[in-house]
């Protein structure tokens, strides 16, 4: 396997505080990896390192061998780096299908067009169309964002984020506040997400992170705590120790 996204010695420190410590990821090329941790665990401190919303105190970011650490945020997604927030980023006021035109449109350059009526550039129509069935938001299309159920609204954030057409895709929390309901919806989406988007989530819902994930990370104190594959890491009494909060959880390296 090749590497597409690498951190070397990652570290990022708010005055006295490493919020990551020496961190040496690897995202392999069609990766379904999961980063998980406790809560304070440094999980959002360093996905805002690798989209540039944070910049390292020490160490470097690689993406298919450049080194990004300096790259600015809407550099990294023209490079391929494309992220979804636990929190939902979206135009409450369009349409799925407006904010899937708007989308496409910046992707292919047109949305500079500002002579042109939005969507009316050559393929963004057939793109919002495949889009909109592949996210199971065809019935949804031309209902405003605000009044749509969450779950939707996080199928058309990942519908978004796949518009930019990234090589790696970062899925920050996809199902946090969705009602259980609705997930099995979100779990089939992501699980049939085109394989050569390399993935990384980041997740507290283990039924996701172990029914998707191939490779998984945990994150604790900012450090790399455990890697391995799912059996290997759902396995580990350090990790179920780290998870119920009881344990000498500095004994050890991160392993694989």
């Amino acid at each position: 396997m090749t590497a597409v996204l690498q951190t070397q010695g990652l570290v990022k420190r708010f005055g006295g505080i490493a919020a990551t410590q020496d961190v040496s990821l690897t995202i392999e090329r069609g990766a379904r990896h999961a980063l998980i941790g406790p809560n304070g665990a440094g999980k959002t401190t360093l996905i805002n390192l690798l989209t540039g919303v944070l910049v390292p105190s020490a160490g470097r970011i690689l993406l298919d061998g450049q080194d990004i650490t300096r790259l600015a945020p809407h550099q990294r997604v023209r490079r391929g780096l494309v992220r979804t927030f636990q929190i939902n980023q979206l135009w409450n006021e369009l349409t799925p299908l407006q904010s899937l035109a708007l989308a496409v449109s910046t992707q292919r350059g047109a949305a500079a067009r500002w002579w042109q009526p939005l969507g009316r550039a050559d393929g963004v129509a057939e793109d919002c169309e495949t889009l909109l069935a592949q996210f199971r938001l065809d019935d949804v299309m031309d209902r405003k964002v605000a009044v749509l159920p969450y779950g939707k609204r996080r199928l058309l954030e990942i519908a978004i984020a796949l518009a930019c057409r990234p090589r790696v895709l970062l899925l920050d929390e996809p199902v946090a506040g969705v009602p259980a309901g609705e997930r099995q919806e979100i779990f089939d989406t992501i699980n049939a997400l085109p394989a050569d988007v390399s993935i990384l989530l980041i997740e507290h819902d283990m039924d996701l992170v172990f029914n998707f994930a191939r490779r998984v990370s945990v994150l604790v104190s900012g450090a790399l705590f455990a890697e391995g594959d799912v059996q290997g890491i759902s396995n580990d009494p350090r990790v179920k120790a780290v998870y119920l909060g009881h344990g000498d959880t500095r004994a050890e390296p991160a392993h694989g």
